[in-house]
């Protein structure tokens, strides 16, 4: 059902994919969906804010479920289950921002909401006539006679996220700015000189310590939304965590992914569709080299699940077959333990389900506890690989950078994938056959 503005449809209380869309190509800045949940207008804490940074609500009613690509045409997504809304929530706000460019800049914008289980179009907003806005209300859902509703917005904003999200109540961090030096203290003339003195044989009483301050009734405000991020590219392939303040506490490298049941280039020109089934199985590892010289690798085949208090300090949480961003495969790193580290290769392997990466779309999310999020975007994949590279983490001494690898390879016959990431890397590890 296709939309004007400001007109409003009645929707199923159910769970529906929000679909924020546009085509990419030279020049069209990235955009990222978000929603705010609201009581009289305005959120009830920060925590009402659902977006790349802070990417589920407590209730589980909305969540961010991330971006892809697919032959150009991009969408970024939101989970919205309409039954799991808390009864004090009157709206739920369907919003994006633009990175690096003005949604004048983005053709073919687009937000259509599905039902999830059925996935059936609901309702679809076009165009919603921008120009120079950097953020957008492009939709809502509002409650109306025990019912739901969606009403096509379209309202700009220039101000972007932080204009739009301080509008509905967000507490946004602030950038940090250098203060100007201080101005020189005057001069004050030399004391005169004085007596030393004599040594005291017992220390002079310490001063009474002052009267401790009352407990305070109000509880201390949570830290305002970062609405910081990195994302990597072939253009701009690395960052510095050090110079984005993430390097203490634990980072989280998440990976998710989604399948495209279609015929992959690859498999095309063999004749044959790609084998991608829904038991496909995918696991998130790293080979990692620490200070010392030692070496391992932290995966789920052999049980190697690695430590986070101990070396290697890093930990797998678990394994996913889903590909959920909620979910999904995750490597903790302890980064208050980064002097230990040398290198971290994070890599993902196929451990059944698939020949190759062909006609999946994966995303990878670095997420340091004080710095900002450094996620980017696989490739399409062309050549029949088992194994890709996504980031190398290395320490220079004084910095830890990230660079994004996100490189396919294709193991030899007999070779396993763990060997084929060694040999281009060269770790140089001795390997064995292991199992789940």
């Amino acid at each position: 059902m296709s939309m004007s503005k400001g007109s409003n449809t009645q929707v199923p209380t159910t769970a529906l994919r929000v679909e924020l869309g546009w085509r990419s190509g030279p020049g069209v800045p990235d955009a990222d969906a978000s929603a705010l949940l609201l009581v009289s207008g305005k959120v009830r804490s920060d925590g009402d804010f659902v977006f790349y940074n802070q990417p589920a609500h407590s209730s589980g009613a909305v969540r961010h479920e991330g971006k892809r690509d697919v032959g150009g045409r991009v969408t970024d997504t939101l989970l919205v289950d309409l039954g799991r809304v808390e009864p004090a929530i009157e709206t739920v706000i369907l919003a994006a921002s633009s990175d690096g460019g003005s949604f004048g800049q983005v053709p073919d914008l687009y937000i259509e909401v599905r039902d999830a289980a059925r996935d059936t179009v609901v309702a679809r907003f076009d165009n919603p006539g921008a120009t120079v806005e950097t953020a957008f209300v492009l939709g809502e859902f509002y409650r109306r006679q025990g019912a739901w509703k969606f009403r096509a917005v379209g309202q700009g904003y220039g101000s972007g996220l932080e204009g739009l999200a301080t509008d509905y109540g967000i507490s946004v961090d602030e950038p940090q700015h250098t203060p100007p030096p201080a101005p020189p203290a005057p001069v004050s003339p030399p004391a005169p000189p004085v007596r030393p003195a004599p040594a005291a044989t017992t220390p002079p009483p310490a001063p009474p310590a002052p009267p401790a301050a009352p407990p305070s009734a109000t509880p201390p405000a949570a830290a305002p939304v970062r609405l910081t991020k990195v994302t990597l590219t072939k253009a701009a392939p690395s960052v510095s965590l050090t110079k984005q303040g993430g390097t203490t506490g634990a980072m989280r490298v998440n990976l998710n992914w989604q399948v495209r049941k279609q015929f992959s280039g690859w498999a095309r020109k063999l004749g044959r569709p790609a084998a991608m089934h829904d038991d496909l199985d995918l696991d998130l590892c790293c080979l990692y080299e620490l200070s010392d010289g030692s070496k391992g690798v932290v995966q789920a085949l052999g049980n190697a699940f690695g430590a986070l208090h101990q070396p290697p300090f890093i930990h797998l949480d678990g394994d996913d077959r889903t590909g959920a961003v909620a979910t999904g495969e995750n490597l903790t790193i302890s980064l208050d333990h980064q002097r230990y580290f040398r290198r971290i290769l994070v890599f993902v392997t196929i451990y059944e389900g698939a020949r190759s990466f062909a006609d999946l779309h994966a995303t990878v999310t670095l997420q340091p506890q004080y710095g900002a999020p450094v996620d980017f975007s696989l490739d399409e994949c062309t050549v029949p690989s088992t194994v890709c590279a996504l980031a190398l983490i290395t320490n220079t001494g004084n910095d830890l950078v990230v660079q994004r690898e996100a490189r396919y390879l294709v193991p030899e016959r007999g070779v396993s994938p763990q060997r084929t990431i060694d040999h281009a890397y060269g770790w140089g590890m001795n390997w064995t056959p292991g199992r789940k």
